[in-house]
This record gives C-alpha cells, sequence and structure tokens, in this order.
C-alpha cells in the first residue's frame, strides 16, 4: 500500500505535535507540517520539516496525514473542508488526538467515500514526556491493513501500539484511559490538600507511596508539583481532561450505562475550570480543596 518510510503530513505543532514531529524527523521520515499559529512551526522547519502554505498543499504532497489537533470540532472542520476535497485513494489518515468515537466512525466514511482515504484513530497517552521519549502508549482502531501502516509510521513515537478493533474503538479506549487518569487527578488532588492541611510533609507522599498500590504515574507527576504548588511549565490541560471526562459521560448514556464518578470528576472539572485554570495544569486542581484559595 505504501512506501516502508512514506511521505508525512503532521497538522498541529502544538504540546505534544511538536515532540512528536521532531522525534519523526529523527527517525528519518519526510515530514511536511501546517499549524494554524504559523509561528510555532519554526522549532520543526529548523529540525528539517517542510512548512505548507495550506492543508490542501500538505495533503496533495504527503501519503500518511498524521493530525494532533484539540478537539471534536476542529478534526472535523479540517477533514471535511481540507483533506477530504484534496485526498485519494492510497492515502492514510492517521488521527492522534482524542476526539469522538461517533464522530470518528461518521468522518472515516466520508472521507472513504469522498476521496478513498482509509483512517486509523490512534489517540496516545503518556503527555509531553512520552511524546520527547518515544514512550507513549497507543490504542488504536482500523483494519488490520491500515494498523500495520501505522505500526511503521509512528514506531518512533510509542512504547506500545494495541489494535482496539474497528475504526472508534481507539477513541473509546483512549476514553476508558482518560476516566482513569481524571478521576487519579481529582483524589490526588483532594489527598495532598488534606496532608498538607494536616500537618503532613505533603512532598514526602510520593516517596512514601512509590510501590505500593496507591502509587501511580499521575500520583508521581503531579503531587510533587502540587506539594509545592509548582505549576509552570504547562504540560497537559485541564480543558483536555475534561474534554475527555465529558465524552465518557455521553458515551455512557448512548451505551445505557453509569459512570457516576467519572460524571462527579467531570463536575469538578468544570467547576475547576469555571475558576480561569482551563488552559493551565491538572496540577492546579489542588486549588479546589485548598482553603487559601480565592
Amino acid at each position: 500500500m505504501l512506501n516502508k518510510k512514506p511521505s508525512l503530513g503532521f497538522i498541529g505543532i502544538g504540546l505534544m505535535g511538536k515532540p512528536m514531529t521532531l522525534r519523526l524527523l529523527d527517525a528519518g521520515f519526510s515530514v511536511n507540517v501546517w499549524n494554524r499559529s504559523p509561528e510555532k512551526l519554526q522549532p520543526v522547519i529548523d529540525a528539517g520539516a517542510k512548512a505548507c502554505a495550506s492543508v490542501a498543499e500538505l495533503v496533495r504532497a504527503s501519503e500518511v496525514i498524521i493530525l494532533c489537533l484539540a478537539d471534536t470540532a476542529v478534526v472535523e472542520s479540517v477533514v471535511l473542508n481540507d483533506i477530504a476535497p484534496n485526498g485519494a485513494a492510497g492515502k492514510l489518515l492517521i488521527d492522534l488526538s482524542s476526539i469522538h468515537p461517533e464522530n470518528t466512525r461518521q468522518l472515516a466514511a466520508l472521507l472513504h467515500q469522498k476521496c478513498g482515504m482509509g483512517w486509523v484513530d490512534a489517540p496516545v497517552s503518556g503527555g509531553v514526556a512520552g511524546a520527547e521519549q518515544g514512550s507513549l502508549a497507543i490504542m488504536a482502531g482500523g483494519s488490520a491493513e491500515h494498523i500495520e501502516v501505522a505500526r511503521i509510521v509512528l514506531a518512533p513515537l510509542y512504547k506500545q501500539l494495541t489494535h482496539m478493533g474497528e475504526v472508534g474503538c481507539g477513541q473509546i479506549t483512549k476514553i476508558c484511559n482518560q476516566m482513569i487518569v481524571g478521576c487519579n487527578v481529582l483524589v490526588i488532588a483532594e489527598m495532598m490538600a488534606l496532608a498538607k492541611q494536616a500537618g503532613v510533609d505533603a512532598g514526602q507522599i510520593p516517596v512514601a507511596l512509590a510501590g505500593g498500590f496507591a502509587d501511580s504515574k499521575p500520583l508521581q507527576i503531579v503531587a510533587p508539583e502540587m506539594a509545592v504548588e509548582a505549576f509552570e511549565p504547562v504540560k497537559w490541560r485541564v480543558k483536555t481532561l475534561l474534554k475527555d471526562l465529558n465524552m465518557a459521560a455521553d458515551l455512557s448514556a448512548k451505551q445505557g450505562t453509569s459512570v457516576p464518578m467519572s460524571a462527579l470528576a467531570a463536575q469538578l472539572m468544570q467547576l475547576h475550570g469555571s475558576h480561569g485554570y482551563l488552559e493551565q495544569d491538572p496540577s492546579t486542581l489542588i486549588k479546589l480543596y485548598s482553603k487559601t484559595d480565592a
């Protein structure tokens, strides 16, 4: 279907997209890039990426188009307005964004109908550090043929890529991932606030719990930041977790099931976001439980 090292087009050079693109370039891929804010392209251009003036130009010049975008609406706009009119049979779209599974399936069907392109939904977990180190966990949905292409193309980015089923199943798995992460970060925040208010050296909490049943990657990442209230640089955003928790509630409603923990987590995340923290790191969630927070 494609060359072993096909030409890539990467759309979305943000917190995750930048380190991903740099790793793809370092692995020897030819990468065309486009970003809504062109000034963010300079680091990847300096590393050898080719900037395209439009998404249409990028699609025509690339065999595999990779998206790493903010939400469902943005992916939908780019696919419908720019990719579908310029795509061609034999090309493949790999969506690393975390978007709604239902929209994913609709967009994949429409893209194939309009221009014959395939689709793999391949949302990731591991954050900016995982993107920088090439240690991401990728959960993928699509045909076996397209997944094999994704394994080759995304190899510089992941420690593990798991084929979860047909198109849309990757997004469902990412929602499951975020249900655990979102609830975990919120309980870490309330635990750290309690520890600090009760006189415990909160900075020692992640050390004390390391290796035990309460240990987790979120604990080791956000608890030290919460202990000293060091919230910069922003490595991920409250609004991203909120988006995914809201999708969990929506998916649950459509399936006729109940997700009370995740629904409560979404409400608490929304409350925190309404205080001006949507663009901030989730480590700021400790402020929800702080007596001194305004």
